[in-house]
């Protein structure tokens, strides 16, 4: 038997299982889910660490030490978000209107896993999942596949010790397209969570299920006259630099005003960055895609690791690459979402410039993903407003750092706390 076939096979085989587990779960009452996801948040939490190194050794990509929070992360904020809410039997009673609403499990879910979080992003869709009485059936990346399997086995484990039954929560061993296409397409599954780049959320999206597409992010940075330059400076490098720059909301791009341009460029040098020149951003840009795709070397690699691969000499503690740019076309390489520690900079001859710039750069890779800008709220309030309106993201944030900004519950609580 080929591998294709065996791997077909096997997603029909764990869809059957998941689907008698269903039958199972969801019959638990919400404090018998709750205790199991709790299982699985501590079990999660003690095995961060583990997990992390795994990620960053299997892939290659970002540092074990970012790896970890994110997986503490999702162990512990995503818990403490979802503890209290209620996802099963009568959520609310309106005895005025004579109106119930009750909650029932979607049934068997397939969850895809990227390999630039592989293991934080099982905790997260296992957690959701297993709080709302969901089976779930997880298909890793190839290039990631033994730390997913290793974060499934841990949740699974958890699970099954709290009382979650046998076949709810698995994985694909062999994790080839045949199979994802094989388990998205499987009649148990009734619900598929995506995260992955955009050839996969778009087969997700045409599998004639119902699906939660989290694809690619091209985040634009604007930074306003108004603005607490040194904040500014300080939140990018912070959330470019963390985990070498693998979350994908975090600042593809910087689009400065023209007024403080010379000052933010100044403190990103002052700060460790490295603003690359003429002939360096044309080697840069030649090493950042590859036939017109992002260049896979480049993913979660330092920013000493990638002038390198350009023939770019910086010194070893650099933070950032920046290059310095004008076109916002997808002909130019800096304009595309680069998921490294390279950002471009744009100079914007005024706020409306700015916002016309960072539509496009959204437009270009990120609709419905992340925008960021920085201003002063209260005499920029008109053009906050302005920002709001114009920019088509899921989540705009201000003043805030778009990486740890983006996932929510950290700069701002009342932002629920997602990896996808």
């Amino acid at each position: 038997m080929d591998q294709d076939l065996a791997s077909r096979q096997e997603a029909r085989e764990l869809g059957r299982r998941a689907e008698e587990a269903q039958k199972t779960l969801r019959t638990f009452s919400q404090e018998k889910l709750d205790a199991i996801v709790q299982a699985v948040s501590r079990a999660f939490l003690a095995s961060a660490g583990e997990l992390g190194r795994m990620a960053c050794e299997e892939t290659g990509f970002g540092n074990p030490q970012d790896k970890e929070i994110k997986n503490r992360f999702a162990a512990e904020r995503v818990w403490e978000a979802i503890r209290d809410q209620r996802t099963v039997g009568i959520l609310r009673e309106d005895p005025a209107q004579k109106v119930w609403d009750v909650g029932v499990p979607v049934g068997v879910i397939a969850a895809i896993v990227p390999s630039t979080n592989p293991t934080s992003t099982v905790c997260y869709k296992a957690m959701i999942a297993l709080k709302a009485g969901c089976a779930i059936v997880f298909s890793p990346h190839p290039a990631a596949a033994k730390c997913t399997r290793r974060s499934v086995e841990i949740v699974a484990q958890a699970a099954e010790a709290a009382g979650c039954p046998r076949g709810a929560v698995s994985c694909l061993q062999t994790p080839t397209m045949e199979a994802v296409d094989e388990l998205m397409k499987c009649p148990p599954v009734r619900l598929i969570l995506a995260t992955g780049g955009p050839g996969m959320v778009k087969a997700a999206y045409s599998s004639g299920k119902p699906a939660l597409g989290v694809g690619p992010g091209n985040t634009p940075a604007v930074i306003d006259d108004s603005a607490d330059i040194l904040l500014a400076v300080s939140s990018v490098i912070h959330s470019k630099t963390f985990d070498n720059g693998m979350i994908c909301a975090s600042e593809q791009s910087v689009v400065v005003l023209d007024s403080i341009y010379d000052r933010v460029k100044a403190e990103f040098i002052k700060r460790g960055c490295y603003v690359l020149n003429g002939e360096e951003i044309d080697k840069v840009r030649a090493t950042i895609l590859i036939n017109g795709a992002l260049n896979a070397k480049i993913v979660g690699q330092s920013a000493h690791t990638i002038a390198a691969l350009a023939g770019v000499d910086v010194p070893e503690s650099t933070k950032i690459l920046i290059g310095e740019v004008t076109s916002t076309d997808l002909s130019e390489a800096f304009a595309h979402e680069k998921l490294s520690p390279v950002l471009a900079m744009y100079r914007a001859s005024d706020f409306t410039d700015a916002m016309n710039k960072a539509d496009t750069l959204v437009k270009d890779g990120g609709y419905g993903h992340t925008a960021s800008v920085y201003l002063d709220t209260v005499s920029g309030k008109e053009k906050l407003d302005a920002f709001a309106e114009k920019m088509k993201a899921c989540r705009i944030l201000v003043n805030t750092p778009s990486s740890h900004g983006g996932i929510g519950d950290l700069y701002n609580f009342k932002l629920a706390p997602s990896l996808t």
